[in-house]
């Protein structure tokens, strides 16, 4: 009988001062990024109780209905609790993440698990908690037997629906539980980088933006609903690390990076100078940097959600919005009208600066089963980007109309994504183009995003014909030295600091120069200082990094200023 956690339990912090009066070794980890960013902080531990187990009798014949009206009661119990939680995600966080919860609700309130409970415990004579639990974990088993990774992580929907029916069950019983709007950390608090073996989806309610540095976990890919949300709140983590909690101590405080999986505990002083805007105990959440002439500093986004944080930094535009988390948050495609309300929100929130639009990247390391694509047994070189888009026209003709609705409240500039080729660019961009015909539109430029070496050798050709080039750093880098960055075994060579990168990226900047076309970089080595000042030294003149790091990459480039010289400016639309 497998046995379920009782409780979330926060380890308590000691001061930052007792922090540094202990001294320990730095120590360096490899793990698997999930949300881009880097992050240092103290640690909040998450530990979750596992003495708890799910009590398992059987019922006389008389007690038959009460035991069934004690399953009713705790399912509708659970499913009231989450419409709480659902009102308080619409508000912190934003009304398509809610959906994750509703998945939750549909699962308590599904007929079939109140049918099949109800017919185990008459068949039976078992107790509601048994019977309830019997029949949710067939349905988990049933998912993680799939060879589908997407379903595999929403098999944590029903692990997290099993936990509030059975807090209910507790509460009945008058057992020890927590009060429903118990936080693990509340708005007052220092940032923290929050460490735990897993966490579901209830579990992050409580944690924002403000008062959440990073999540560092044992279990969790890159599909799970917490790596979602972590990205729409533009929180780095980082996932894959054996045996954390006996890893790392309530004391420590470390460094996670998002882009390359990299975990610092305790970082040395020399370690914590490589990152001067996040080496503090407490940083604040948003540092407003001024602009450095001749350098422009976009920020990324996944939701729409995010357009007024970025809006507190300053960015002097969204140098990628990755519309695809639009589509995978709601689990479903959305229509001409749903992804014109977000993508015109976006434009409009920015108030006449650039907003680069990626048409949806879905597929390879983000495949989603409503596209209904059959399983791929090598997906990162599979049917994702330009060949799902060619693949599915409907999609992308959907796409290309809201987005040109979307620019009459702004500039717009469309980035295909994973482009091979300059034959590839101009079969989707005619198919744009085709879409929007009946359309009045305001500005609408079409570009590459340099991502594919294959693209990236034929640069002067792309150029020819795209109106701007951005250089996709965190997957040029995989394709490039031919390392998943999502696998934690080989995480140490996922490493942009290589000869072989600094060519490419050299070639692409040239080309660019000779075609007089505007260049930037996305990802997140741009807001980074090791690597910052090495763009710059080769003429990048704009990058585009999650919001959080629009701070340092200015103060970054404002120290690498001498070598921001007018002749070398490339014009950025």
């Amino acid at each position: 009988m497998r046995t379920y956690p009782r409780d979330i339990h926060v380890v308590s912090q000691t001061t930052a001062q007792q922090n540094r009066s202990v001294k320990k070794p730095e120590q360096r980890l490899k793990a698997m990024p999930i949300s881009d960013g880097v992050a240092c902080a103290p640690v909040r531990l998450i530990v979750h109780d596992s003495g708890e187990y799910v009590p398992r009798y059987n019922i006389a014949p008389s007690r038959l209905a009460a035991e069934k009206k004690r399953l009713e009661t705790a399912l509708n119990g659970a499913s009231k609790n989450l419409d709480k939680v659902i009102d308080l995600v619409k508000s912190r966080v934003g009304e398509v993440h809610a959906n994750i919860f509703l998945a939750q609700k549909m699962i308590i309130e599904d007929e079939a698990l109140v049918r099949e409970a109800t017919d185990t415990i008459e068949s039976r004579h078992l107790n509601a908690e048994s019977a309830c639990v019997d029949v949710l974990d067939a349905y988990e088993s049933q998912l993680l037997e799939l060879d589908d990774d997407y379903l595999k992580d929403r098999a944590s929907d029903i692990g997290e629906a099993r936990r509030r029916i059975l807090e209910m069950f507790r509460r009945e019983r008058k057992e020890d539980v927590p009060a429903e709007d118990d936080a693990p950390a509340k708005e007052g608090d220092a940032p923290r980088i929050i460490v735990a073996e897993e966490l579901m989806p209830g579990d992050t309610v409580a944690f924002t933006a403000k008062n959440t540095a990073g999540f560092l976990t044992e279990r969790g890919g890159p599909a799970s609903h917490v790596a979602i949300l972590a990205r729409a709140m533009g929180i780095p983590a980082v996932s894959g690390v054996p045996n954390l909690l006996q890893t790392i101590g309530r004391d420590d405080h470390v460094i996670i990076n998002g882009t390359t999986g990299e975990c610092i505990i305790n970082p040395k002083r020399q370690t914590l100078n490589l990152y001067p805007a996040l080496g503090k105990l407490a940083p604040k959440r948003t540092v407003v940097v001024p602009p450095v002439p001749g350098f422009s500093v976009y920020a990324n986004i996944n939701t729409a959600n995010e357009i007024d944080q970025v809006r507190e930094t300053g960015a002097e535009g969204i140098g990628l919005y990755r519309t695809e988390f639009e589509f995978i948050l709601a689990d479903r495609i959305l229509s001409e009208d749903e992804q014109y309300d977000r993508y015109a929100a976006v434009v409009a929130g920015m108030e006449g600066k650039p907003v680069y639009i990626r048409l949806a990247d879905l597929g390879g390391d983000k495949a989603a089963r409503f596209l209904r694509v059959p399983p791929e047994e090598n997906p990162a070189l599979g049917y994702r980007g330009a060949r799902l888009l060619l693949g599915q026209p409907e999609l992308l003709a959907t796409q290309a109309r809201a987005i040109a609705r979307a620019s009459a409240h702004g500039p717009v500039y469309v980035i295909y994504p994973m482009v091979v080729d300059e034959q590839q660019f101009l079969k989707l961009r005619t198919l744009f183009m085709q879409s929007i015909g009946d359309i009045e539109t305001g500005h609408i430029a079409h570009g590459v995003m340099f991502e594919v070496p294959a693209a990236c050798i034929c640069a002067e050709n792309l150029f020819k014909e795209a109106d701007f080039g951005s250089i996709g750093s965190n997957d040029l880098v995989q394709y490039l030295l031919a390392v998943d960055r999502d696998n934690g075994l080989v995480a140490g060579d996922y490493n942009p600091d290589r000869p072989a990168f600094w060519r490419v990226v050299e070639h692409i900047i040239a080309a660019a120069e000779q075609a007089q076309k505007p260049l930037s970089l996305c990802g997140e080595m741009g807001g980074q200082p090791q690597f910052l000042p090495k763009l710059i030294a080769r003429n990048i003149r704009c990058v585009s990094v999650s919001p959080r790091l629009v701070g340092l990459a200015r103060v970054t480039a404002r120290r690498a200023q001498h070598i921001l010289t007018p002749d070398t400016e490339v014009k950025q639309q």
